[in-house]
């Protein structure tokens, strides 16, 4: 009995579209870093990007709970002293929706280039419109997400 070893020729590639109205932020990133690293394919493997791309409409209207609205904090520095700069998630979502999910799907993925290479599979749009038509991306479910029965190929 030998292992099977899948090539980077034997990854087939689908386009996924995912609304992230009243979505839970870490759960939805969760949930798309996944599909993004390919874990709900039975081909996975660990150090190949077998991932698929992921669309995601309406990150304006991502939920949050708790009092994270008022407490959650984006910190970013300049490079100078005194430079720390500290920002609420409220405003962040008010200026840049697609960065709060962005950013927290990039948290969960492989540091690296490999990491970097799945995370340029990944496309966020503040409102419910989207340039990827012409990839007919599937709509799907996180809720009900990874699916019974599990996607077979590539």
């Amino acid at each position: 009995m030998s292992t099977h070893v899948v090539t980077p020729d034997q990854i087939t590639r689908r386009w996924y579209l995912v609304d992230a109205e009243d979505q839970t932020l870490g759960r939805l990133a969760s949930r798309v870093a996944q599909i993004l690293r390919g874990k709900h394919k039975p081909i996975y493997t660990p150090h190949l990007d077998t991932g698929d791309h992921v669309v995601v409409i309406n990150a304006e209207k991502v939920a949050l709970t708790g009092r994270k609205m008022d407490q959650k904090m984006y910190y970013h520095h300049s490079g100078y002293p005194g430079g720390l700069k500290e920002e609420p998630i409220r405003r962040v979502l008010r200026r840049h929706p697609e960065r709060v999910i962005e950013d927290a799907v990039r948290g969960m993925l492989p540091k690296g280039k490999l990491g970097r290479a799945m995370y340029k599979k990944l496309r966020v749009y503040a409102g419910s419109g989207h340039q990827h038509a012409a990839q007919q991306p599937v709509a799907i479910d996180l809720d009900k997400w990874p699916p019974q029965t599990q996607i077979t190929g590539g």
